[in-house]
């Protein structure tokens, strides 16, 4: 945050949010209401910071200041019929776009992206599971890509395509970019740089394999910036 401080969301109750500072020493900790939490987002909203809480277990999405205060709940999609009864609703990140418009991923549920207001009304909905090159698999993360201002768009997770899917702000496909073999959670965006943490690598065909996981760096030009190594598997 502005302070300098490390946020860490966890799904123990008993500290559902964990402050370090830049050394890794203990300065807080609250929270007790997401025994799922999952998804973490701080925004800068106008000089105020705030947080984004997904809880998949719960099928929750929350707002709230960096104390701990809750500001506001996202609605659950079938509350508001833009989910059928069947359909379950298991959010797993949060992205907010250049107009306060906040991007839900439904990663562990019906694999849509669910666009709402910043007052939190409903506004869209795209994505959901398939094999076309605008649906997906384990839609686990969003991201907002601002590099080019001129052209601000989405980066969305379909981790079982061992990808990442770019659509425009109003949710139109534009393009996907093939990560073979691995299995990609949020992007994180630095300067030109794109990180993302992979959970596993398939080293045989339709196999994950465990304890595989590695960071993978790509540059601006949405390459592996490794200069020609290949990642070591951790």
């Amino acid at each position: 945050d502005k302070k300098g401080r490390l946020i860490m969301v966890t799904d123990e109750t008993k500290n559902n949010i964990i402050i370090y500072d830049r050394s890794g020493k203990l300065i807080t900790t609250w929270g007790n209401d997401f025994p799922g939490g999952h998804g973490l987002t701080l925004f800068d909203e106008g000089g105020e910071e705030v947080l984004f809480i997904c809880d998949p277990n719960t099928g929750r999405v929350v707002k709230t200041t960096l104390d701990g205060k809750p500001i506001m709940e996202l609605p659950n999609p079938k509350t508001i019929n833009v989910y059928e009864s069947t359909q379950n609703y298991s959010p797993t990140e949060t992205a907010v776009g250049p107009n306060g418009d906040i991007y839900v991923a439904d990663g562990y549920g019906s694999q849509f992206i669910l666009q709402f207001s910043a007052k939190g009304e409903f506004i869209r909905k795209f994505g959901g599971p398939g094999n076309e090159d605008s649906n997906f698999s384990t839609a686990h993360g969003v991201c907002v890509d601002a590099r080019d201002k001129n052209n601000i768009t989405l980066i969305c997770t379909s981790r079982g395509h061992n990808s990442f899917k770019g659509f425009t702000l109003d949710g139109k496909y534009l393009s996907t970019l093939f990560l073979p073999g691995a299995f990609v959670c949020r992007a994180v965006i630095d300067d030109e740089n794109i990180y993302a943490g992979v959970c596993w690598s398939r080293l045989r065909y339709l196999e994950q394999t465990n304890n595989s996981g590695f960071v993978t760096i790509l540059d601006g030009k949405d390459k592996v910036n490794d200069k020609g190594s290949i990642p070591k598997i951790l």
